[in-house]
């Protein structure tokens, strides 16, 4: 079992930065494999990083060159560092874990934050 919580959410104009983090607790073995996925509304979920245990990553096309997924294993946290933001990057942000490795971007992760909010505007 491993429980996730986000933060760092907010409102930026296109072309600003956040940086989203998500504390996870509970066995390491269920965060072999973490990343994150966003949502708008009326679209459905997509990948957008993902980060394995041996710190190998991978990016969703519309955000590679943007933002970069990294994770402090001593503070227990995920980062996803967003730069040169866009209206279409507006979505609610969720942090996801799995015990499994290699599920990349797929929406199969077993364990997930309740999201955090980013609203960029134009």
């Amino acid at each position: 079992q491993v429980q996730l919580v986000e933060s760092g959410g907010g409102s930026v104009q296109a072309g600003g930065s956040l940086r989203l983090s998500c504390s996870y607790f509970g066995y390491p073995d269920s965060t072999y494999c973490m990343g994150w996925f966003r949502q708008a509304p009326g679209k459905e979920r997509e990948g957008v990083a993902h980060i394995e245990w041996d710190g190998s990553t991978s990016y969703a096309d519309s955000v590679k060159g943007r933002f970069t997924i990294s994770k402090d294993n001593a503070k227990n946290t995920l980062y996803l560092q967003m730069n040169s933001l866009k209206p279409e990057d507006t979505a609610t942000y969720y942090c996801a874990a799995d015990g499994r490795d290699g599920l990349g971007l797929r929406d199969e992760y077993n364990y997930w934050g309740q999201g955090t909010q980013v609203t960029v505007s134009s």
